[in-house]
């Protein structure tokens, strides 16, 4: 698929999106909250790359939400909590990396979760600050002067958030194609040979680790405030395995996956809840196992192959 095609593929999921928000009301919050967490899968998908899962990512989620929840307190403005949670994600990001990168596979995994827990428990600790299990509520907000509410705030979060999507898609599949996105494959297959031909393996991952803090900083602060409410749940290690499980679900070959997965992930959980109150983890535990056992290039690998049948048809 060339790039034009990509982009086109892209645009048109995007007014596809939109138009179902416009069908159907109620799913604008629900696709904001998908494309929020798709944004942290983006990270995901580079770690991957470098065959490197990080099990703790949340933290990163979780970290910009109250960022933006404190922020919000002094300048209820979105164009300033967005940048300002996503450079805090990504300068903590860049400390944590420098640690965690030392180490790979389950090492790099449980190492990220653990740290994510020790945030979680930091949160439900200092009741007196993050008002503990209770949460923050967000104060009313404004977009560029103007106060979100009722409908506008649903339309122009959602907005942003396909934005967001597209943009840090468009940045994702770039990045991949560079020297240092095939330098992150050379990790997962030969570490060894790129540090003979004098590429750190070390800087590579660290470069690819920061970019996913940030934007899974990114996806915490629309997440925050789209909900109007963080608590410390969203740095739960069960907040990182759905991560993992929309990279899954969606497929970890393209950029499509995360986005793909994430609006699959809501809307079954929505829809399983709602008929299946009692045992709606195991009908999305049910489709991640038909996933991995019978499309292990998840939904957006399942796509390209009817299309190829198709053609060839």
């Amino acid at each position: 698929m060339t790039r034009t095609q990509e982009l086109l593929l892209a645009l048109l999921g995007a007014v596809l999106l939109l138009a179902l928000a416009w069908a159907v009301p109620w799913l604008r919050f629900v696709l904001t909250v998908a494309l929020a967490k798709s944004l942290a899968v983006f990270g995901i998908l580079l770690l991957l790359r470098a065959g490197q899962v990080s099990f703790g990512h949340a933290l990163y989620l979780a970290l910009a939400a109250y960022t933006a929840a404190f922020t919000a307190m002094l300048i209820p403005e979105a164009l300033i909590l967005l940048p300002v949670a996503a450079i805090a994600s990504a300068l903590v990001g860049l400390v944590v990396g420098l640690f965690v990168v030392r180490y790979r596979e389950i090492f790099f995994g449980m190492l990220n979760l653990a740290l994510s827990m020790v945030f979680y428990s930091l949160l439900e600790k200092f009741y007196s600050i993050t008002h503990g299990t209770d949460g923050m509520r967000l104060p009313p907000l404004r977009f560029a002067g103007i106060p979100l509410e009722g409908e506008f705030q649903g339309w122009v979060l959602l907005i942003l958030a396909v934005v967001l999507a597209l943009g840090f898609g468009a940045l994702v599949r770039i990045y991949l194609a560079s020297p240092m996105g095939q330098a992150l494959a050379g990790i997962k297959t030969r570490e060894t040979r790129l540090e003979f031909l004098g590429v750190p393996a070390r800087r590579v991952l660290l470069a690819a680790y920061v970019l996913a803090a940030l934007m899974a900083g990114c996806g915490g602060a629309v997440l925050a405030m789209t909900t109007r409410l963080v608590t410390p749940a969203l740095a739960y290690w069960t907040a990182s395995g759905e991560l993992v499980f929309i990279a899954i679900l969606g497929g970890a070959g393209s950029v499509f996956g995360p986005v793909i997965g994430a609006v699959a992930f809501e809307l079954t959980r929505v829809y399983a809840a709602a008929l299946v109150a009692d045992a709606w983890q195991l009908i999305l535990g049910s489709v991640l196992l038909l996933v991995i056992l019978f499309a292990p290039g998840g939904l957006w690998g399942m796509g390209k192959a009817l299309l190829s049948r198709r053609k060839i048809a």
